[in-house]
């Protein structure tokens, strides 16, 4: 992945993998030589993660416990669920050693806002109200409160990745939006879903029946100024 490009682990660094989900990535950087933990708030994704052979913890993002431990921190796909970056932001800086790397990749400006404007229209057509539950700003935003939590920004872009899935987008939805479709109650929640994919349609299926959402990634680095004692 180009995200790991842009970590360029070396071996023998050691990394926390901040939102590690099954592991999978984290397990590639380890077998590559490095010393890897893996942290996430779900204790099922971190039950998988030790099953596959990491070391791995539940953590909330918002609260990291290290200090100076880390040669860098990575995160891929994760950083759009924690919802107040600032404090992310300074448990990465405090987690990472002097001349350390904050390396990661997540929902930038603009994603899925195809689906997140289906989902909120029908929901205030119902009169409930809807708010994206998602952290998803422009690189200026984001670089700005890494350059005001002391990090230097060596790279940062968004990327537009329309997302082949497997289905229909209702698979999406029900995996992911929940934050909306819980809103209403359980009995309400397929009518929404199956009236917002007959709303997407038009837009995120093609004429053979495929599926896409509208993905749009925001990839950086940036580095704690300093050198290793």
């Amino acid at each position: 992945m180009p995200v790991i490009e842009w970590l360029a682990p070396v071996k023998g660094e050691s990394i926390l993998d901040l939102g590690c989900g099954d592991g999978t990535l984290a397990l590639k950087l380890q077998r590559s030589g490095c010393d890897v933990v893996g942290i996430d708030a779900s204790p099922d994704m971190i039950a998988a993660a030790i099953s596959s052979g990491l070391q791995a913890s539940v953590c909330d993002g918002h609260q990291l416990p290290f200090v100076e431990r880390f040669d860098a921190v990575f995160s891929n796909a994760a950083l759009h669920w924690m919802l107040r970056p600032e404090a992310v932001i300074a448990g990465v800086w405090a987690a990472l050693r002097p001349g350390g790397r904050f390396v990661g990749e997540f929902g930038g400006a603009g994603n899925v806002a195809t689906i997140i404007d289906a989902l909120e229209s029908e929901l205030h057509g119902l009169g409930v109200p809807a708010e994206c539950p998602w952290f998803f700003p422009t690189p200026d935003a984001y670089q700005t409160m890494l350059e005001q939590a002391g990090f230097e920004v060596t790279k940062v872009a968004l990327i537009p990745r329309a997302t082949p899935l497997p289905g229909d987008v209702g698979g999406w939805l029900r995996t992911f939006a929940q934050p909306y479709t819980n809103v209403l109650p359980e009995s309400q929640r397929d009518d929404l879903i199956t009236t917002v994919v007959e709303k997407l349609k038009p837009r995120l299926c093609d004429a053979q029946g495929n599926w896409t959402a509208d993905y749009v990634r925001l990839r950086f680095a940036a580095v704690k100024p300093g050198t290793h004692a």
